[in-house]
């Protein structure tokens, strides 16, 4: 049995994933434009993954553009039947690196086309509508992008809906014009500012999936984490990792890497104990960093 088979499951839609999934996004270049510099090695991290137990795959078109999807393709088509591959639509890349957003009706359904033809399926598990804003969610209304989505769903092409970078407010409205399956934003052991809407989706059978749960561009550095490493044998990554499993039930982590030896690290994260003084000690820094 594999660490990412230990890891407790969650429904993401109509399936139940492994909590420790895996997102595609640094198999692209630098600046995620372009192809990696070790095509042979994104494939084998991927292959890997779900020789590992990984059954929940985070991609998007815009990755690259289009390089993280070519890759899975390549990679693991046909995929396992078990295999749920989740995307994210709502921006797109410019030559010099932007993502300005492309959230008309038109602009959804080309993307979804888009990606549903690289990845070569005829549906797509999950599509995450992307809003706009870095790390933060900016206050709007969703409802018109949602339809089209609803819309695209309706056809046949998604089986299940999502949103990325919101507020609860932002969800609320999501869910009085379709269900949603999955939330996607910015949290992690000093990010905290999702905790009570993380407790709601958990009471609604709704996964949430933190972006940045490493703490992105930033590595969370923090003493006391540090010491928690220490006394379980393990890095700090790791129990950051475990701290979010921990957190709630309903947390599907999707950490990132082009490195074997780095995705087996993260996998690793779920034979993590954490013992109720760990668990004090680690909730103390959120607690810290919000003051």
């Amino acid at each position: 049995m594999t660490s990412a088979d230990r890891a407790s499951r969650f429904s993401l839609g109509d399936r139940q994933v492994n909590r420790l999934g895996y997102g595609a996004m640094q198999l692209a270049g630098p600046h995620v434009m372009g192809p990696p510099a070790d095509r042979d090695g994104a494939i084998a991290v991927l292959r890997r993954a779900v020789e590992l137990g990984v059954d929940h795959i985070d991609t998007s078109d815009y990755y690259g553009p289009y390089v993280t999807n070519e890759l899975i393709r390549e990679a693991l088509h046909p995929y396992p039947e078990n295999l749920a591959l989740v995307t994210k639509v709502g921006a797109r890349r410019t030559p010099d690196g932007e993502w300005p957003e492309a959230l008309e009706p038109d602009d959804l359904r080309r993307a979804v086309h888009e990606n549903l033809d690289r990845l070569g399926i005829e549906a797509i598990h999950a599509v995450n509508l992307r809003l706009p804003g870095f790390a933060e969610p900016i206050e709007r209304s969703l409802a018109e992008p949602f339809e089209a989505l609803v819309a695209l769903q309706q056809e046949g092409l998604i089986r299940h809906l999502g949103v990325s970078n919101v507020t609860a407010g932002m969800v609320a409205e999501a869910r009085s014009i379709g269900p949603v399956a999955c939330v996607q934003n910015h949290y992690n052991l000093v990010h905290r500012h999702d905790d009570a809407l993380i407790d709601t989706l958990a009471a609604e059978g709704i996964a949430y999936v933190p972006f940045f749960p490493l703490g992105g561009f930033t590595p969370l550095q923090s003493e006391a984490l540090e010491t928690v490493a220490r006394r379980l044998g393990a890095t700090p990554m790791q129990v950051a990792l475990a701290w979010l499993l921990a957190r709630s039930p309903n947390i599907l982590l999707i950490p990132g890497t082009s490195s074997i030896a780095h995705l087996e690290e993260n996998l690793a994260a779920a034979d993590l104990d954490l013992g109720e003084q760990d668990l004090e000690e680690l909730d103390l820094i959120g607690r810290s960093a919000a003051h």
